[in-house]
């Protein structure tokens, strides 16, 4: 009535101002009803995040103890000798079969050169003994000759003594020509075996074969590889460090460190999240990580091993609770993740802080809801 007397003050009739109340009124209306709405979709909203936030909670297992781990190996050589370069420095980038350092390389150029004449010797010494193998068989067939015409002489000069023609100091020294033959006949026999037997067993067999040429082969096939190993390559790519410790001219003993490689294929994340937080965890859950060296950069990464026990179980002194002032405190359990690295990514550094955020695939349902809900009340 207030807003129709407003109208007559105006001078506007009753047509124009019906209109504009009714408007007015509308208008007037709108942010109670807006406030209605508001008040009735609130609940709504809000129970709806509630279980949205319920049913994809304990999906996810987020924890901050987790650290950057690389291969590392230590560089060195099965030989000893003079170190004669060095051709990296500290910290240096290396690919796999980059040489890292040589050794004086002259003494084992040397001892080859002298494990090659002896494989020389070796086969002009077999050669000589198949020469003197087959000498000996003919002087073992002489030998049987003689022996044959022996026989003969001593045969004959026994039936001349019985008919009374021929001397016994004749026959005697034709019994002792015959025993000597014979005897000649077991020598030769035993010079051209012990020759074979120097032969492998084998005259005809090649000399390649022979056990004497293997053994100096050998020996050149060492003294080859000991030559090789002067020049020590890179086993994997990665990163030298502790290069400064191997000087130019110092001598370096057989299987003793040099300097250090850590591996910059083979790296990998190890988290230690809570016992608690591994009851859907599983090999081969994917994984986000993210380095505090470089923040707003994330890594994917799986899941590929679960330690068998906790972290306390492999101490040196583990943890005695059987006493009496025991307090409970959550365990934690390693675990092992493969990390992904892209080409633009930065370099991971071994011993780099992480955060590692895990997808369990797990998600609640409502009836976990419910269910929660009755063991609550005691129902």
């Amino acid at each position: 009535m207030a807003n129709r007397d407003f109208f007559r003050r105006l001078g506007l009739a009753d047509e124009v101002a019906a209109p504009a109340i009714t408007k007015l009124g509308a208008k007037l209306k709108q942010p109670r009803n807006l406030r209605r709405a508001l008040l009735a979709l609130g609940p709504i909203v809000v129970l709806a995040g509630g279980l949205f936030a319920y049913t994809t909670g304990g999906r996810y297992v987020s924890t901050d103890n987790a650290y950057v781990h690389a291969g590392k190996l230590t560089v060195a050589t099965d030989v000893s000798g003079i170190v004669a370069d060095v051709a990296v420095k500290e910290s240096q980038k290396v690919e796999k079969g980059q040489v890292l350092f040589t050794l004086d390389q002259e003494p084992f150029r040397i001892a080859l050169a002298g494990a090659e004449a002896n494989l020389g010797t070796v086969r002009n010494q077999l050669v000589t003994m198949q020469a003197t193998y087959r000498q000996k068989l003919a002087q073992v067939a002489q030998a049987k000759t003689d022996v044959a015409f022996y026989e003969t002489s001593f045969q004959r000069q026994q039936d001349l003594l019985k008919r009374g023609v021929s001397a016994q100091a004749t026959y005697d020294q034709a019994g002792h020509d015959l025993d000597a033959a014979r005897e000649r006949v077991t020598m030769a026999q035993n010079d051209a075996a012990a020759t074979l037997a120097q032969l492998g067993g084998n005259v005809d067999a090649p000399i390649e074969q022979n056990p004497n040429y293997l053994a100096a082969q050998a020996q050149v096939d060492k003294a080859k590889r000991d030559l090789t190993r002067t020049t020590v390559l890179a086993p994997i790519p990665g990163i030298v460090t502790n290069v400064d410790a191997l000087q130019v001219g110092e001598y370096l003993p057989a299987a003793q460190p040099a300097f250090s490689l850590v591996s910059s294929a083979d790296v990998w994340i190890e988290a230690n999240p809570k016992e608690s937080d591994l009851t859907y965890l599983k090999e081969g859950a994917s994984a986000v990580v993210t380095i505090d060296a470089y923040p707003g950069r994330e890594w994917k990464a799986k899941v590929t091993s679960v330690a068998p026990a906790t972290g306390t179980e492999f101490s040196v002194l583990p943890a005695q609770n059987a006493t009496g002032n025991w307090v409970k405190v959550v365990q934690r359990v390693p675990i092992r993740l493969a990390v992904h690295m892209p080409a633009d990514a930065p370099s991971l550094r071994t011993g780099m802080s992480a955060t590692v955020e895990i997808d369990t695939g797990h998600q609640r349902s409502i009836a976990d809801l419910f269910g929660s809900a009755k063991s609550m009340v005691g129902m």
